[in-house]
């Protein structure tokens, strides 16, 4: 039972958290004429803004490591400005509190709140792996490796993802030695096999070191400790070990019992193609959405703003184009790679019958000016010739890609994209060369 004390407050719409998705549900509900509540424990902005996509980027496009420390403490404090700028709205309330679920009803410190639409957007943690020695001071996160305030000499990666691969091209390029270990065959499994291949030998000519298909141990004494593919056991010294084995969708002391939400295997809030919760019992009298990484759907801050924008649409039956099927991705290592569609792999697994047409950032003007002539772009097609996908590496492959992603969205066939004219000279003519 409620807490007779606690007084009772109703809106139109409750969002739990204050990231990308739930800063973006906020201010578009609120510019659609709702009056929204929302909470947020933390920083507003989410891990994208505060420990996430943005200070990285920060790094990635740093010199040196002081630069890097000094330019994030800059563009951070700046950019989360702006989101308390967006939440200060007339018809959003801001509400500093850790929220839960009690039936129906948010809790939040001394208050409850109701609503008849709930969006839960809380985000995603770093997911550890249950390896000995992990508690170790010399382990870190993502999160602790940007707090770091000294430059490691010695930096061992444990796991091959984008968090992986970014930090890794960054800090290799700040001076450390570098060396990564991953359970899988290769690198970045959501990008084509042969792209991430020749990605990582890039980065291998550079001076990285990399140790595919072993599995970690034990840390101890400041070493990883791994497994080979052959069943040899091998060691590598680290002043520092950041642990980039994923993220998993961040539901703890929500209480989503007390609704019937049950989680999937995976830690993820079930949804439909509405972002709705799909767990809900018969006759529930909120209708609950879960956006973002809770729902383990796309773990993007892109994605999180637009299942954001969907999302109030349903809630205001309002009808939208979003094409959650083509979701663009990006990774910013030097040089950086991007995608969107499927992989070749998942072209053969599907038994679709596709063409893929290639082109190389070597026979480009602008490239070779530029001094940037490592990369290649792989662009696959139907037999009707109907853009399938696209995943390339090399210098602003993600501008390239996010061309593919739009033409994508309209279902542009490849010859309808060699008709249309690019400037030149330009990156974009290493897409136009892949169609011709």
């Amino acid at each position: 039972m409620l807490n007779v004390q606690c007084s009772m407050n109703h809106t139109d719409l409750i969002i739990v958290g204050a990231g990308p998705g739930g800063y973006r549900a906020a201010e578009y509900a609120a510019h659609q004429g709702l009056k929204v509540v929302i909470f947020e424990d933390d920083n507003v902005g989410g891990t994208c803004l505060n420990v996430g996509c943005i200070p990285t980027k920060t790094y990635v496009h740093s010199a040196t490591f002081d630069e890097a420390r000094e330019r994030m403490a800059q563009v951070v404090p700046q950019l989360r400005a702006g989101v308390e700028g967006i939440l200060s709205h007339p018809n959003i309330t801001l509400i500093r509190e850790k929220a839960s679920f009690m039936d129906h009803v948010i809790l939040a410190g001394q208050e409850t709140y109701t609503a008849k639409n709930i969006i839960i957007a809380t985000g995603s943690e770093t997911k550890w792996l249950p390896i000995e020695g992990k508690d170790k001071p010399c382990v870190v996160d993502s999160t602790g490796l940007l707090n770091l305030e000294t430059l490691p000499k010695r930096l061992c990666i444990i796991g091959a993802g984008v968090i992986g691969m970014e930090f890794a091209s960054v800090f290799h390029r700040f001076g450390c030695e570098v060396t990564v270990i991953e359970y899988l065959k290769e690198c970045l499994p959501a990008l084509d096999g042969d792209i991430a291949k020749r990605l990582r030998k890039q980065m291998e000519k550079e001076g990285m070191t990399f140790n595919m298909q072993c599995r970690v141990r034990q840390i101890a004494d400041g070493k990883v400790f791994f497994e080979t593919k052959k069943g040899n056991t091998e060691s590598v010294e680290a002043d520092v070990i950041l642990m980039a084995t994923g993220r998993k969708p961040r539901t703890d002391g929500l209480n989503l019992e007390a609704v019937g939400i049950t989680l999937a295997p995976t830690g993820a809030i079930p949804v439909d193609d509405n972002f709705q919760v799909a767990t809900l019992p018969a006759g529930s009298p909120a209708g609950i959405y879960a956006i973002g990484d809770v729902n383990g759907r796309q773990m993007l801050a892109h994605a999180a703003e637009m299942q954001a924008v969907h999302a109030v649409n349903h809630i205001l039956g309002k009808q939208d184009g979003i094409r959650f099927d083509i979701m663009p991705a990006a990774i910013f290592t030097t040089p950086e790679a991007a995608c969107v569609g499927p992989t070749e792999e998942q072209l053969k697994a599907q038994g679709v019958d596709y063409e893929c047409r290639k082109s190389f950032w070597r026979a480009n003007g602008k490239a070779m000016a530029m001094g940037e002539t490592e990369g290649m772009l792989k662009l696959f097609t139907s037999p009707s010739s109907v853009i399938l996908g696209c995943h390339a590496y090399g210098v602003h492959a993600a501008d390239i890609i996010q061309e593919v992603s739009v033409l994508m969205c309209k279902n542009t066939t490849v010859s309808e994209l060699a008709d249309m004219v690019h400037i030149h000279p330009t990156l974009s003519e290493i897409l136009k060369e892949a169609a011709s």
